[in-house]
Protein backbone atom coordinates (compact mmCIF):
# COMPACT_ATOMS: atom_id res chain seq x y z
CA UNK A 1 0.00 0.00 0.00
CA UNK A 2 1.14 3.55 -0.70
CA UNK A 3 0.99 6.08 2.14
CA UNK A 4 1.51 9.81 2.46
CA UNK A 5 3.50 10.42 5.64
CA UNK A 6 6.23 12.47 7.28
CA UNK A 7 9.94 11.69 6.95
CA UNK A 8 12.10 13.33 9.60
CA UNK A 9 15.13 15.42 8.76
CA UNK A 10 17.01 18.22 10.42
CA UNK A 11 19.32 18.03 13.41
CA UNK A 12 18.92 16.95 17.00
CA UNK A 13 16.40 19.24 18.75
CA UNK A 14 15.73 21.01 15.38
CA UNK A 15 13.20 18.81 13.57
CA UNK A 16 12.23 19.27 9.93
CA UNK A 17 9.82 16.95 8.16
CA UNK A 18 9.34 16.18 4.49
CA UNK A 19 5.87 15.10 3.40
CA UNK A 20 6.52 12.09 1.21
CA UNK A 21 4.66 9.41 -0.73
CA UNK A 22 6.16 6.03 0.16
CA UNK A 23 5.48 2.33 0.28
CA UNK A 24 4.09 1.38 3.69
CA UNK A 25 6.77 -1.28 4.16
CA UNK A 26 9.73 1.10 3.94
CA UNK A 27 11.36 2.77 6.93
CA UNK A 28 10.18 6.19 8.09
CA UNK A 29 13.26 7.99 6.74
CA UNK A 30 14.02 5.48 4.00
CA UNK A 31 13.25 5.34 0.32
CA UNK A 32 10.22 7.25 -0.95
CA UNK A 33 8.41 7.66 -4.26
CA UNK A 34 7.89 11.42 -4.28
CA UNK A 35 8.35 14.42 -1.99
CA UNK A 36 5.21 16.56 -2.09
CA UNK A 37 5.91 19.12 0.64
CA UNK A 38 7.47 19.96 3.96
CA UNK A 39 6.59 20.84 7.55
CA UNK A 40 8.81 22.95 9.78
CA UNK A 41 7.37 22.87 13.33
CA UNK A 42 9.84 25.45 14.70
CA UNK A 43 9.49 28.02 11.93
CA UNK A 44 9.45 31.65 13.02
CA UNK A 45 6.70 34.06 12.03
CA UNK A 46 8.61 35.21 8.95
CA UNK A 47 9.31 31.68 7.68
CA UNK A 48 6.96 29.32 5.88
CA UNK A 49 6.03 26.40 8.13
CA UNK A 50 3.98 24.15 5.83
CA UNK A 51 3.96 23.69 2.07
CA UNK A 52 2.03 20.96 0.26
CA UNK A 53 1.74 20.55 -3.51
CA UNK A 54 -2.06 20.27 -3.73
CA UNK A 55 -2.07 18.92 -7.29
CA UNK A 56 0.23 16.03 -6.37
CA UNK A 57 -1.72 15.38 -3.16
CA UNK A 58 -5.00 15.04 -5.05
CA UNK A 59 -3.31 12.83 -7.65
CA UNK A 60 -1.93 10.40 -5.06
CA UNK A 61 -5.20 10.31 -3.11
CA UNK A 62 -6.98 9.66 -6.42
CA UNK A 63 -4.89 6.58 -7.13
CA UNK A 64 -5.49 5.17 -3.64
CA UNK A 65 -2.76 6.48 -1.35
CA UNK A 66 -3.72 6.71 2.33
CA UNK A 67 -2.67 9.64 4.50
CA UNK A 68 -1.31 9.31 8.01
CA UNK A 69 -3.28 10.99 10.83
CA UNK A 70 -0.57 13.63 11.23
CA UNK A 71 -0.60 14.49 7.54
CA UNK A 72 -4.41 14.72 7.70
CA UNK A 73 -4.05 17.27 10.50
CA UNK A 74 -1.49 19.28 8.48
CA UNK A 75 -3.74 19.26 5.40
CA UNK A 76 -6.56 20.66 7.54
CA UNK A 77 -4.20 23.38 8.82
CA UNK A 78 -3.27 24.39 5.28
CA UNK A 79 -6.95 24.46 4.25
CA UNK A 80 -7.85 26.70 7.22
CA UNK A 81 -4.95 29.04 6.48
CA UNK A 82 -5.96 29.33 2.82
CA UNK A 83 -9.61 30.07 3.63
Amino acid sequence: MVVIRLARGGAKARPFFNIVVADKRTRRDGRFIERIGFYNPIATASEESIRIAQDRLTYWKGVGAQTSPTVDRLIDQVAKKAA
